[in-house]
């Protein structure tokens, strides 16, 4: 005991040192803002010179399917905006996603993601569900999301809404851990053409058009087109990771007003590309091991969606939305198409003068076709899926502007597990302007894909002392169980100072039916030659467990000129087996999989005459028991972020930014059962110039 005593105080000690590492790192990037004063220059306006009370006020929809204010709203949510997004270094989706507390962003190779909220991250992460104008963009293989086709031009993005923590009750299965909420711009806020060039050392090229006028007076529209060529990262011997990429992008928005009640949004796009990788290949049965080899993978797809609102009164009004998605991916080793159709329809009405209620119903209709190799395969090849849901939600304003109840479920009917149900309470107490402080208890599950019960691999062999050759292979389970969470919340925003403010959040999961790998069945296999005994493993549900931490996010506008952004998350994860398990590995990767700590540091300094700073620093804690190559320790890393942005006239402006600068190339993250070899982020810059017109 008085050994674990003193390895837990080292283990604080470390991470204290690291903080303080961080802090002084961070004064060492920015010291002559401590004294900066404003020289009366104007200033743009933005989310950091707001008030407080005006914070309080902005207005989310992901937490209810409705709108409300950040004041009234029971969840940790943060928001990504505009502004945050202008000012920014990064170049995609993910790296945007960097600065929010609790959110574990990793890259493993040019084009691949792992990023999960509160723990659990993979390569296909599964508990966390992500929209883009609420069309959910996961796909039923994995139930994750391929990261590497979400390319939309930043520029288009109206705000990123993320919230960590359950979403069951509104969004249904796979909002588990958090949800991400992507909005693009209206079409009327897009009028007039954007011209985007750059280019660097890793981002070797890219480039956007956007043009957005009116047809008629009542509807606004616009079109892009957008391309990148990423050169490669390297691999983990410090050789080149054979996985640069490049993806042509093209696509629409349109806005009309079909009456004084009824709005009409259709938008769509389509994209080609071609990445490359080191995925892994079993050669033959006689092979002991997978190994890695160059793959190149021709993706290329697109949607088209459709969203009428129409306005019953100005205490109700209903939306109907459409949307068809196709994909394909031609991996050499499992080349998939997927079709999905989605329709929901949504209504929101005043019951009285305290309760909001919100409902709704949809339906999802997915087929695909997997193709397979000796490595890896699907059984059957070919599948269609139906998903059935209803969900009802209602607001009760217990105290008017003071204290608001809300109750919601979400009835959902998969074909893998039938009828699930996903309650939640949440209640948020806003005693003043100033500050608000809530709670919740919600459920909310995991449904089964197509890689839980369907997937083939063969993994490795060996020849035992009598001779016999046997061949190791992972089979899916087809009687997998939905994993389930019941989640405990709390939070707290204030305002500490006049140019102070916070958000807190601390949380308690309960897990049950997690995934576990056990030894199935052992048979003899004639075919492919030469004979051989195979021995199996597959999914159970036979590990629990349980998680907790903490979250911080503050903003701090310590002059005029100059805001600082910091965040904070401890992630803290205890996982157990049922009797019967034989698995060894799996509560140690979920354990050791995610950082313990994690810090954010952003700072935005306005130089005057058209110049700002921007930096950003991450802190990112050690993990353990990583892998198939780091099976001790994926080190702890320190990211630096940095950019300068001129804007000499109103319509152009010009942006140099370095990536990773603090070492020249490191590793962020490697999956227990990955795909693809992981590679490691290279230190990188670009410069960009946009003109609008």
């Amino acid at each position: 005991m008085i050994g674990a005593r003193t390895a837990g105080r080292a283990a604080a000690l470390r991470a204290a040192r690291r903080l303080l590492l961080i802090v002084f790192a961070a004064w060492l990037i920015f010291p002559p803002f401590a004294h900066a004063q404003n020289d009366g220059h104007p200033q743009s306006p933005d989310l950091s010179d707001k008030s407080l009370e005006d914070l309080m006020n902005t207005e989310v929809t992901s937490v209810s399917k409705k709108t409300q204010k950040l004041s009234q709203t029971a969840a940790a949510i943060f928001v990504i905006t505009q502004e945050d997004i202008r000012r920014s270094s990064a170049t995609n989706i993910p790296d945007l996603l960097r600065m929010v507390p609790g959110l574990d962003v990793a890259e493993m190779n040019g084009s691949t993601w792992a990023i999960s909220a509160r723990g659990f991250n993979a390569q296909y992460s599964n508990k966390l569900l992500v929209m883009i104008d609420g069309r959910i963009v996961y796909t039923p293989n994995f139930a994750g999301v391929y990261w590497d086709t979400l390319d939309l031009p930043l520029e288009e993005i109206d705000r990123i809404e993320v919230i960590r923590g359950p979403g069951g009750s509104v969004w249904g299965a796979n909002a588990v851990n958090g949800v991400i909420s992507i909005f693009t711009k209206k079409a009327a806020d897009t009028q007039g053409g954007t011209l985007v060039a750059g280019g660097g050392t890793v981002d070797q090229g890219f480039g956007m058009a956007q043009w957005g006028a009116k047809v008629g007076t009542k509807t606004d529209y616009r079109v892009f087109a957008k391309y990148f060529n990423q050169d490669h990262l390297l691999d983990l011997t410090g050789q080149t990771g054979a996985d640069g990429w490049h993806v042509l992008r093209g696509g629409f928005r349109a806005d009309s007003a079909l009456s004084s009640k009824d709005s009409l949004t259709i938008e769509g796009n389509l994209y080609t590309g071609r990445e490359g990788e080191l995925g892994f290949i079993l050669p033959a049965v006689t092979s002991p091991t997978l190994v890695a080899i160059p793959e190149e993978i021709n993706l290329g797809g697109g949607f088209l969606q459709g969203t009428w609102n129409h306005s019953y009164s100005s205490q109700s009004n209903s939306t109907l939305q459409a949307a068809f998605t196709r994909y394909r991916r031609d991996d050499p080793l499992e080349p998939e198409r997927r079709n999905t159709f989605d329709l929901d329809y949504e209504h929101q009405f005043a019951w009285g003068q305290r309760q909001q209620i919100v409902w709704g119903l949809g339906y999802r209709y997915t087929t695909d076709h997997i193709g397979g190799s000796f490595t890896v395969s699907f059984h059957p090849p070919s599948r269609a899926l139906n998903l059935f849901n209803g969900f009802v939600q209602d607001e009760i304003a217990l105290v008017p502007d003071r204290v608001r109840l809300t109750l919601g479920t979400k009835l959902e009917h998969n074909d893998y597990t039938g009828l699930e149900f996903m309650p939640s309470a949440r209640i948020a107490w806003t005693p003043d302007a100033q500050q608000m402080l809530w709670g919740a208890v919600s459920r909310a599950l995991r449904a089964p894909s197509r890689n839980d019960t369907n997937l083939l691999v063969n993994i490795g062999s060996f020849t035992d002392q009598s001779g016999t050759l046997t061949l190791s292979r992972f089979l899916g389970n087809p009687d997998f169980k939905d994993e389930r969470l019941i989640a405990y919340e709390l939070g707290y925003r204030a305002s500490v100072a006049e140019r102070l403010s916070v958000d807190l959040a601390a949380y308690f999961d309960d897990y049950d039916n997690l995934q576990t790998v056990e030894p199935f069945t052992s048979f003899f296999e004639p075919s492919p030659p030469p004979p051989h005994e195979v021995t199996t493993l597959t999914y159970e549900n036979l590990m629990h467990g349980e998680t907790h931490g903490v979250e911080i996010a503050a903003n701090w506008k310590a002059t005029n000129r100059w805001t600082l952004s910091p965040g904070y998350a401890l992630e803290l994860l205890h996982m157990h087996l049922a009797p019967t398990s034989e698995d060894t590995i799996s509560p140690a990767f979920v354990e050791h999989g995610a950082p313990r700590h994690s810090v954010q540091l952003r700072s935005h300094f306005d130089l005057g005459r058209g110049l700002t700073w921007d930096t950003s620093v991450n802190f990112v804690d050690r993990l353990s028991h990583q892998g198939m190559t780091f099976d001790q320790v994926m080190p702890a890393y320190t990211r630096v972020d940095t950019g300068l942005k001129w804007t000499p006239w109103d319509a152009v402006t010009i942006s140099i930014a370095g990536q990773n600068l603090v070492k020249d190339h490191h590793p962020e993250f490697e999956d227990f059962f990955p795909s693809l070899q992981s590679g490691q982020v290279k230190r990188s810059g670009y410069a960009q110039i946009s003109w609008r017109f």
